[in-house]
């Protein structure tokens, strides 16, 4: 063979197979749009004002000026990127007062994650403040392995990792400090 006819030969399999792989490209990347999926709200609401209710009574109001509900998702949640401020109400009315910057409620687990200047406040005056403080809404349970700042009638205590009843009635801390008036 001819040593021109065999460049003209190696020329003509390179440009088929760039146009090839070109080519390939480009379709292997319309295959990849078929199989994505934006994530993307399937609702989105301002300045929410939400009360539930159970037989007449008011048990939760939960204020946030943002509301993006994920509930479109294999694994649904609604997340509050600007906070909430929520109030929940036992059978005698009385009042425990949550607040965070930032909140996600998973709607297949029932629990909801509060981020940032978390603060609780019951009425009974304690209070506990903290980073990242995690809702288990089936049980009524907070829980957190963060640092934590206690507040009540008997002093103040500060820890890392604490679990308690939402009345505040049950409290199991981990590693605490502080001055705590103790009658026990």
């Amino acid at each position: 063979m001819n040593l021109d006819y065999k460049k003209r030969l190696l020329y003509i399999v390179t440009a088929i197979a760039v146009t090839f792989f070109i080519g390939c490209e480009s379709k292997f990347k319309e295959v990849q749009k078929i199989n994505y999926s934006e994530f993307v709200p399937g609702g989105d609401a301002d300045n929410v004002n939400l009360k539930y209710t159970d037989s007449g009574l008011i048990k939760v109001v939960l204020v946030s000026s943002k509301m993006l509900d994920y509930s479109n998702l294999v694994f649904p949640f609604t997340e509050f990127p600007k906070g909430i401020d929520v109030t929940l109400y036992d059978n005698k009315a009385k009042t425990t007062r949550v607040t965070s910057n930032y909140a996600v409620s998973y709607g297949k687990t029932g629990i909801i994650d509060l981020q940032g200047k978390v603060k609780i406040v019951s009425q009974d005056g304690q209070r506990l403040e903290t980073e990242q403080l995690f809702y288990d809404q089936k049980n009524e349970w907070f829980y957190t392995e963060k640092k934590f700042k206690f507040t009540d009638l008997k002093g103040i205590s500060n820890g890392q990792g604490i679990d308690f009843s939402k009345d505040f009635k049950v409290i199991h801390s981990q590693k605490i400090n502080g001055e705590v008036d103790s009658n026990e």
